[in-house]
């Protein structure tokens, strides 16, 4: 799931090491199209094509995918591919907020597919605006914990740039800014030698709920149901976990 939440982290890795890699691969293949659509091939002025190349670094999507993907993106080649950008709104179980961003060639497949999965696990759909109300857009870039790089040196590098907030994750640091900020914030990062993981412009709710562990597991059912399906890009939620919540879910 996207977001970030506590449980963000946990499911990357889990999804990079099980059966879900080749799941992880094809949605960030169909990023790296999108943004090579909408901004063209050139890195240095598609700061977009950039993050979404970084991030299929960062997750061992191989080189000839990237090249390949960047090329149908931009229209070169037989299998160019074009997709929409569909958002659904929802509920989960005990009224937590789902939103759902789908890139799809098709809206019918795509909303079908959302539907049944919501309706199989626990979930309704929600009128659009419902929902999306308490979701902002904002930047946030993932930084690794390593020797040497710290609150305060992250701070000391955005120092001229700003941003909204950072918050220690335990093993990483997740940095929100405005979007139109995330580029300079993560440029600023590099020119101080601090790697970061990833950088994605996502929708963080504004008004996160706590949860217990019995209703953390029935959402987290539903966002994998949703994100079993191909059309299905993101899932944003507003429920948070307390650290015994989540430990408890990690023993699982």
């Amino acid at each position: 799931m996207s977001g970030h939440s506590k449980w963000a982290t946990t499911k990357h890795k889990k999804a990079v090491i099980d059966g879900r890699r080749a799941k992880l691969f094809a949605k960030l293949i169909k990023n790296i199209e999108v943004a090579a659509r909408l901004g063209g091939p050139d890195l240095e002025g598609n700061p977009t094509l950039y993050d979404a190349i970084q991030k299929g670094r960062k997750s061992s999507l191989p080189n000839d995918n990237i090249e390949r993907a960047v090329k149908r993106g931009s229209g070169v080649g037989a299998d160019a591919v074009e997709y929409l950008t569909i958002m659904y709104e929802g509920y989960g179980p005990n009224g937590v907020a789902i939103l759902i961003e789908c890139l799809t060639d098709n809206k019918n497949r795509a909303a079908a597919e959302v539907r049944l999965a919501v309706s199989r696990n626990s979930g309704t759909m929600a009128d659009p605006g419902s929902v999306s109300y308490q979701f902002g857009r904002k930047g946030v870039i993932v930084v690794a914990k390593t020797e040497g790089t710290d609150e305060d040196s992250i701070l000391e590098a955005v120092l001229e740039v700003g941003i909204d907030d950072i918050e220690d994750r335990g093993e990483q640091f997740v940095i929100t800014t405005d979007p139109s900020s995330m580029v300079a914030v993560r440029t600023a990062l590099q020119s101080a030698g601090i790697d970061y993981e990833s950088a994605d412009v996502e929708f963080v709710s504004s008004m996160p709920i706590q949860v217990d562990a019995d209703t953390a597991r029935k959402v987290i059912k539903l966002i994998d149901a949703l994100e079993d399906s191909d059309d299905v890009q993101n899932v944003y939620s507003n429920f948070d976990m307390s650290p015994e919540v989540m430990a408890e879910l990690e023993n699982d």
